[in-house]
């Protein structure tokens, strides 16, 4: 018979309440008058708080994964011109002949708008590719499309998904909406996900939900991969596109159908209707993306007419205006948003947005004022990967340079953690430790309110997935 596993010492905010049981997965009683057996494993928290591990709601893995091994060439890195130029010539000199210069977070506040010809000036003889901050936009030069060769038949023109092209018919080497197609090009097989599982771990992350549309089932093989190597603990919940059809083993769960919108390609919307009542006869969920207030607005008027499975959700919500807020209310659409942004990227939408979407954006208190489910993602690699500095910008609300972008939807710390909370199919749901809970906990160094007062991973001493300690920090 395989022991228990009791946490004792646990602060869970009574005095009664200060061991934890765990039996195989779960958690089967919570008091501190609990028998602690000799065959029990025994886990001191020594007087920390003991809470559920964070689900990190909104991911992209292997983005992130990628992301480690690359350049980056945005704000606040890298801020003008010459030090874009700078960073490709000594990537340029470092590597060896054939091999990609690859870097991510590209705004065109550093260097204008890129094409083909401005990164052939800069880097002429070796392929480059560099994604913009959206993550939805690849850049390649004219070494880098060679190394490609034939390239798939999208309309050309400038705007839309697919490949960018000029008046000639020659493309621009701008690839927007095609990431998964050139991660299958360029061998995504060679990525390692272990990192981005344990620095996870580390920081109390019990759940990631992978908000990339996969459009088939081989696009899951890395993270199985991972999964089966230890590499990845976590729980896992995917997205899909609409239409894919997707399998997934029994330690990945398969969560909404993610439907992308953009301003310069939105969808008829009888269209949208018709891809959202496929999703629903199917038994699946939709995740909007979200991202302007024009989408928004036709992603809620879309729900409305088709009615909403009680388990959709919007993806950011980083414009929400208030007369779409009893809308969603009465939908029982969870929103989740990325307040991460307020903290990386506060100042540069205070100077480039419309003032009125300012006043807007990454709403978390009024949304779950007016009754909204709310919960948070990271979006790594686009946003702040540590959930603990999401949860401070939850708080805070605070720009890097001090401002405070957005006061009236500030959240008490808890609140803010429970944002975190929630599980793949039930983000807007916070978990608790209770019996009968999974045991995926967290367990700081000192209690919470101490914590709450400062949210940092510093503060996390272990994390358990299904009982097991995946993450030591003492």
């Amino acid at each position: 018979m395989v022991a228990d596993v009791v946490v004792t010492g646990a602060d869970l905010g009574e005095p009664r309440l200060s061991r934890i049981r765990i039996r195989g997965d779960d958690i089967v009683a919570v008091g501190s008058d609990l028998h602690v057996g000799g065959g029990d494993e025994i886990l001191d928290a020594g007087g920390g708080a003991v809470i559920p591990g964070l689900h990190d709601q909104h991911v992209h893995l292997y983005a992130a994964a990628a992301a480690r091994r690359s350049l980056r060439l945005g704000p606040p890195d890298v801020m003008d011109r010459s030090a874009f130029a700078a960073e490709l010539a000594r990537a340029d000199h470092a590597l060896a002949a054939g091999e990609w210069i690859r870097a991510v977070g590209y705004h065109e506040s550093v260097a204008g708008p890129l094409d083909r010809n401005v990164l052939d000036r800069l880097v002429p003889h070796r392929p480059v590719r560099v994604q913009d901050r959206s993550g939805s936009v690849w850049v390649l030069n004219s070494a880098g499309l060679d190394a490609i060769g034939t390239l798939p038949t999208h309309p050309a023109g400038g705007a839309g998904q697919g490949v960018e092209r000029d008046a000639t018919g020659r493309p621009t080497g701008r690839l927007t909406r095609m990431d998964g197609w050139l991660a299958q090009e360029l061998a995504p097989s060679s990525l390692s996900l272990a990192a981005v599982g344990a620095d996870a771990a580390r920081a109390g992350v019990v759940g990631f939900t992978d908000a990339t549309p996969l459009s088939n089932s081989g696009q899951l093989d890395l993270l199985i991969a991972a999964q089966r190597a230890g590499g990845i603990r976590q729980r896992v919940t995917v997205m899909s596109a609409p239409g894919a059809a997707i399998r997934v083993p029994a330690a990945i769960t398969l969560g909404p159908v993610k439907i992308v919108l953009d301003d310069d390609r939105l969808p008829g919307f009888d269209e949208l209707c018709a891809t959202m009542t496929a999703a629903h006869e199917a038994r699946r969920a939709v995740a909007v993306h979200c991202v302007t207030r024009v989408q928004t607005v036709l992603a809620v008027a879309a729900l409305t007419a088709v009615g909403s499975c009680g388990r959709d959700r919007i993806e950011h919500g980083a414009v929400i205006p208030d007369d779409l807020l009893v809308p969603l209310a009465a939908l029982g659409v969870t929103v989740v948003t990325n307040p991460g942004f307020v903290a990386d990227r506060g100042d540069a939408y205070l100077r480039d947005v419309d003032p009125d979407d300012v006043a807007v954006l990454y709403r978390c208190a009024t949304l779950r004022e007016a009754g909204v489910e709310t919960a948070a993602g990271t979006d790594a690699p686009f946003g702040p990967a540590d959930p603990w500095r999401v949860i401070q910008a939850c708080v805070e609300r605070s720009t890097a340079s001090g401002r405070i972008l957005g006061p009236g939807e500030r959240v008490d710390p808890r609140v803010a953690l429970s944002m975190f909370s929630g599980s793949g199919p039930s983000p807007g749901t916070p978990r608790r430790v209770a019996p009968g809970q999974p045991a995926d906990l967290c367990v700081l160094f000192i209690p919470l309110a101490d914590a709450l007062r400062s949210p940092s991973a510093d503060n996390v001493a272990l994390c358990l997935i299904g009982g097991a300690v995946v993450a030591d920090n003492r």
